[in-house]
């Protein structure tokens, strides 16, 4: 199978980076090609759209200036088809900013957030490709409270945690493009987490619409 091409976006959030890598390199299905933000805006945008899934690992909280290269190829984002993948801290990034409302799926993102959390997570649709065949799980995580995904939002993962929201994972549609948005992802207690693993390779397969 050819490998997918997957730009992975950061920045203004540390986080553990050889670990990080370690994982992705453990997916042999993906071929992942780190970058800040600013590098990805001001890339062509023949080449913004060679991959074929965009995972945002970002925590920009200004919302892009009128007329930047950033609100330009953030514009852009779903006109192509490419999958998006909205991970853990980037689903708290431009809390202001109604297009990035519009593909996490909800419309007020302020937060709160408790680290190292123990977090059951119940597989809530076990049919879809992303979850098929997956059992219930407990990760250690950072978790935030916020306004449950709306409209238009279909929910695979759930939690009981109460220092969560109760839906951890869920997919949309943002004009041609399939959007995955998951909550976890804060270190290595969860990128060595197989679970956690595979629920990345799947939803990467899914958006490139692999499988």
């Amino acid at each position: 199978m050819k490998k997918i091409k997957t730009a992975f976006i950061m920045g203004e959030h540390p986080y553990d980076v050889p670990y990080f890598q370690q994982m992705f390199n453990l997916i042999e299905e993906i071929e992942i090609y780190p970058q800040s933000l600013e590098m990805f805006a001001t890339s062509p945008k023949k080449s913004r759209e060679m991959y074929d899934v965009v995972i945002f690992y970002n925590f920009h909280m200004k919302t892009p200036a009128k007329g930047s290269v950033e609100k330009t190829a953030m514009e852009e984002l779903g006109n192509n088809g490419q999958g998006i993948l909205i991970l853990h801290h980037a689903l708290l990034a431009y809390p202001d900013w109604p297009l990035w409302s519009e593909i996490c799926g909800i419309g007020n993102r302020k937060f709160g957030y408790y680290p190292n959390e123990q977090v059951p997570c119940h597989i809530e649709k076990s049919g879809h490709p992303i979850t098929a065949g997956l059992s219930d799980f407990v990760i250690t995580d950072e978790t935030y409270t916020m306004d449950e995904p709306g409209d238009g939002s279909e929910i695979l993962i759930t939690t009981n945690n109460k220092n969560s929201m109760k839906n951890i994972g869920w997919i949309r549609q943002y004009k041609k493009s399939k959007v995955f948005c998951y909550e976890s992802g804060h270190d290595n207690d969860v990128y060595s987490d197989k679970n956690f693993r595979e629920i990345i390779k799947r939803a990467s397969l899914w958006l490139a619409e692999r499988s």
